[in-house]
């Protein structure tokens, strides 16, 4: 019986998702596990229980770990008279979420933003270039706005932050009032195409 056998059926649980879901967020199962673990782990645990505890080669293990080094997801502890290194989850629910954001930021949209930087300095050759300029512009200004919505959120406090996710659709009717009061709504509304169906039934 391993020592995960003997955890609460829910911490099981826990920690059996994560490892499934590890593979459709680009992990392994093992890291995905290893998190999990730490994240409920109501102390730092060193590579041997980790080990122990998922039923899971020490070199997984080690392998793991750098991995959620790398992405400052886990946080390294020494204990005193102990030379063995013991690892646990940040405490702060914000600040996992946070860094996670950061570190995808980073490896995946930063790259984007710098290849469609330097294809809308290219010279279009031809209509079908500058078709795909133009819908690549198009990515690039919603990215840029989104970072920079994403910076701004990043300098609030997370008391704040927590407070204007939970604003939610009052947000969303400012935003429609604020419309209505510069006549945007009105504008958008009389550029759609109407609906001959409804002409024919008032000329009836």
């Amino acid at each position: 019986m391993t020592l995960q056998d003997q955890l609460p059926s829910l911490n099981r649980e826990f920690i059996a998702h994560f490892g499934e879901m590890g593979s459709k967020w680009g992990i392994n199962r093992t890291v995905g596990q290893i998190y999990a673990l730490l994240y409920i782990s109501t102390q730092a645990l060193n590579a041997d229980e980790i080990a122990e505890t998922l039923a899971v080669s020490r070199s997984n293990v080690s392998m793991g770990l750098k991995e959620l080094q790398a992405w400052r997801l886990v946080r390294l502890r020494h204990q005193p008279g102990d030379r063995r290194e013991y690892f646990e989850a940040p405490d702060d629910v914000w600040e996992i979420f946070r860094v996670l954001a950061e570190e995808r930021r980073r490896r995946e949209i930063e790259p984007t933003l710098s290849m469609l930087r330097t294809a809308l300095l290219e010279t279009p050759q031809g209509d079908a270039e500058r078709h795909a300029q133009q819908r690549m512009r198009e990515m690039h200004d919603l990215i840029d706005k989104l970072m920079s919505w994403f910076d701004d959120v990043q300098k609030l406090s997370p008391e704040t932050a927590l407070q204007l996710m939970g604003m939610g659709s009052t947000v969303t009717k400012v935003l429609e009032f604020k419309d209505r009061l510069t006549g945007r709504g009105t504008r958008a509304s009389s550029a759609l195409p109407k609906n001959p169906n409804n002409d024919s039934r008032n000329a009836a």
